[in-house]
């Protein structure tokens, strides 16, 4: 190594390796932030070259973070940032020694995944219905698994007559989302009344702009309000969708491809809470 490089130099040769790694844009604006939030606490300590940052530095800042209302599970994310920035500071030569290599995760619980019962989404589906444009999004959440992003980002031009083609984004490959009747049915509902549009994007405002997630969320959750079903948010629809899937005896293979989950350990969290349940086997053509 030669000169000390700065913290704040460090942490754009981060994010140009992020980059060129081709990691999603919220996982790079995610780390990004961490970075600087640590950035910003050195700065306070007089600390700006990347060589002076100790293990006990760093101890400090997660003390930090708890005194600011992190939560455990916030903070353990915000570890894993710091530990991937100075693994890679250190596989560059740029620091001599990893001072997060010994940097330990706070415990904390992983809340249980909320599956919405037949009540609660038949509920939610019949609050919404008056609705064409929100019935069609949460009928495409709930008959596919799609997440609302996907959902958010379709075009006119995805949609085919039993299918729709997911494009490849950010670090995800493209896949194709069977239909079934009632998703098929709710889409030709809403596409009949569909405002016109400028954009091809499939789902629009009344004026015609693009129906972005945060929208979508916060209509959906002001139905989960609505009709009384506490503590679930928007991706639960997903999570319900892969779960009756498995309860119904779809090959875990077959809903890890159509759900687009990288890793079939993501799938078997739904069949682990099927056997938590002691469910009995169903039999299901729609939800």
């Amino acid at each position: 190594m030669d000169q000390p490089i700065t913290v704040k130099d460090a942490s754009e040769k981060f994010q140009e390796y992020l980059k060129k790694r081709k990691k999603s844009v919220s996982t790079i604006l995610a780390y990004s932030h961490d970075v600087d939030q640590m950035r910003s606490f050195l700065e306070k300590k007089g600390v700006n070259v990347i060589n002076a940052v100790t293990e006990s530095l760093l101890e400090e800042l997660k003390t930090d973070f708890a005194k600011n209302g992190y939560t455990p599970k916030s903070i353990s994310r915000k570890v894993n940032a710091l530990k991937s920035f100075f693994r890679f500071l250190k596989r560059e030569n740029l620091i001599e020694y990893d001072p997060a290599a010994s940097l330990s995760h706070p415990k904390f619980t992983n809340k249980p995944l909320r599956i919405l019962t037949k009540l609660e989404y038949r509920a939610l589906r019949d609050a919404c219905r008056g609705d064409v444009r929100i019935s069609a999004v949460v009928e495409l959440m709930l008959q596919t698994g799609m997440k609302i992003g996907e959902v958010s980002n379709l075009t006119l031009k995805d949609i085919k007559d039993n299918e729709v083609k997911i494009r490849p984004y950010e670090s995800h490959p493209g896949r194709t989302v069977p239909l079934n009747k009632s998703a098929k049915e709710a889409l030709q509902r809403y596409l009949a009344e569909r405002p016109k549009s400028k954009t091809n994007r499939l789902f629009v405002t009344r004026t015609g702009q693009p129906l972005l997630s945060r929208n979508i969320r916060t209509i959906i959750e002001r139905y989960f309000q609505e009709v009384g079903i506490k503590n679930a948010r928007v991706n639960d629809l997903r999570h319900t969708w892969a779960y009756y899937r498995l309860l119904a005896g779809t090959p875990i293979t077959t809903v890890a491809e159509i759900a687009g989950h990288r890793r079939l350990t993501t799938t078997e969290k739904y069949l682990k809470i099927i056997e938590e349940k002691k469910e009995k086997p169903i039999k299901l053509e729609e939800l």
